[in-house]
């Protein structure tokens, strides 16, 4: 295990989560009209915690590996996406804008995963409940949406 990489990693992880900070979803969130199959509010934090954690072991494990620059630009693609959706979402309240964020994300954790998949395995695997929570936030992204037309923008 390479710790400064590891951390390096980790602190990129943790400037995307400020935005989290940043950018409270407050009582605008709460007001809004979502599905039933929203998550809990405690879940988010909780959830985001561990796949930080997961998504910048992975990038390590790659970064230790010769020839993965594609590998790790696809992550670099997806921290940038990961840190622009909460100020687009809950600082400006533009869910269309949110939405196609969130859809690069989508795209860029899934090639991420694909790339790391190609170079190690649990590198790959890690990267799975990722992509996983990032499906389900794009769809909630999307039924919130649908669900609010006076934030169609």
């Amino acid at each position: 295990m390479d710790w400064g990489l590891f951390l390096t990693f980790l602190a990129a992880c943790g400037a995307a989560a400020t935005t989290g900070a940043m950018f409270d979803p407050g009582e605008w969130y709460r007001s809004l009209s979502k599905p039933a199959w929203t998550p809990p509010n405690w879940a988010f934090p909780v959830v985001w915690t561990v796949l930080y954690i997961a998504i910048a072991f992975a990038a390590m494990r790659i970064g230790m590996i010769e020839g993965t620059q594609q590998a790790l630009a696809f992550w670099a693609l997806q921290i940038a996406f990961n840190t622009l959706w909460t100020p687009i979402f809950f600082g400006l309240r533009r869910m269309r804008a949110a939405f196609i964020v969130i859809c690069g994300l989508w795209v860029s954790v899934a090639a991420t995963m694909l790339a790391f998949l190609q170079h190690d395995l649990l590198a790959g695997l890690l990267m799975a409940p990722y992509l996983l929570w990032v499906t389900i936030a794009t769809a909630l992204n999307f039924s919130v949406w649908q669900r609010n037309p006076q934030f169609a923008s």
